[in-house]
């Protein structure tokens, strides 16, 4: 991985969130690039439970402060930065009072998912992609990691498909079983619709449950990974049947060489 650079968008990592099967991928698969000496690039969402003051978040002026169309609504974008002691690593994150001060990630204190998950969504690969571009850093792959990061390779086909910074990105998206219940906001579809991405090429949020939002990751990326050692049977079924590489499932334990190896022989060459 010498020298290749390598964007990770996940909705969740540590140390900054619990530890879960996508959070500990999400920390552990930029490590492992970076220890092999390829360059990173690491983006979350700056959800209200993170500790800005414990693991030193500020906020970045000069990427900061430009305003992201959602919905027809104007959202002004924050971005903010921290390092992970010991590893030489920053992480970017994406910010925005009305959608992340909360203090929780996903859902409410009795588990219900916040109705505006979708537009957050939506917000979350806008800022990321915007940031990137002004950072003039173009990634030779973007691995998503995480449903809240599942629109990126949507956005990036299709919003963003005549951005010349990400001509020659190829996209992976890894595939956990971790997801949510029930659905996300049943406008969704017509929300990126706004953006002018057509029906047919986000059909699947017609219905947006945590297996439709993977099915659209994994129609825009390049490569997918199987992330967790089971998936749904539709998502096991929709996944097998897809026309481009996919790596079977690896523990955290013995992924390095298998992600690493993907990355060269499957999706860069």
């Amino acid at each position: 991985m010498t020298d290749k650079r390598v964007l990770f968008v996940a909705s969740e990592m540590i140390p900054y969130l619990p530890e879960n099967e996508v959070s500990s991928l999400a920390y552990e698969s930029p490590r492992m690039v970076n220890d092999r000496g390829g360059q990173i690039r690491i983006f979350m969402p700056r959800f209200g439970n993170i500790n800005e003051r414990r693991h030193q978040l500020h906020e970045v002026i000069r990427l900061s402060g430009m305003n992201l169309v959602v919905n027809d609504m104007d959202m002004p974008l924050i971005i903010k930065v921290a390092s992970i002691p010991k590893e030489r690593i920053q992480v970017y994150f994406i910010d925005n009072e009305e959608y992340f001060k909360r203090k929780a990630t996903f859902s409410d204190e009795e588990g219900n998912l916040f109705p505006d998950n979708d537009e957050r969504a939506i917000f979350f690969a806008k800022g990321v992609i915007e940031t990137v571009k002004k950072l003039n850093w173009n990634p030779d792959i973007i691995h998503v990691h995480g449903w809240m990061a599942s629109l990126l390779p949507l956005y990036l086909k299709k919003y963003y498909g005549d951005e010349p910074l990400f001509a020659e990105s190829k996209i992976v998206t890894s595939v956990y079983k971790k997801g949510f219940e029930g659905t996300l906001n049943e406008e969704m579809l017509s929300k990126v619709k706004f953006d002018g991405i057509q029906d047919d090429d986000a059909k699947w949020l017609e219905n947006p449950n945590y297996d439709a939002l993977m099915k659209v990751a994994a129609d825009y990326s390049d490569g997918v990974i199987v992330a967790s050692e089971e998936l749904s049977d539709e998502l096991s079924d929709y996944i097998s049947n897809l026309s481009k590489p996919v790596l079977g499932y690896k523990s955290i334990y013995e992924f390095e060489d298998a992600y690493h190896q993907f990355y060269e022989e499957k999706i860069l060459s």
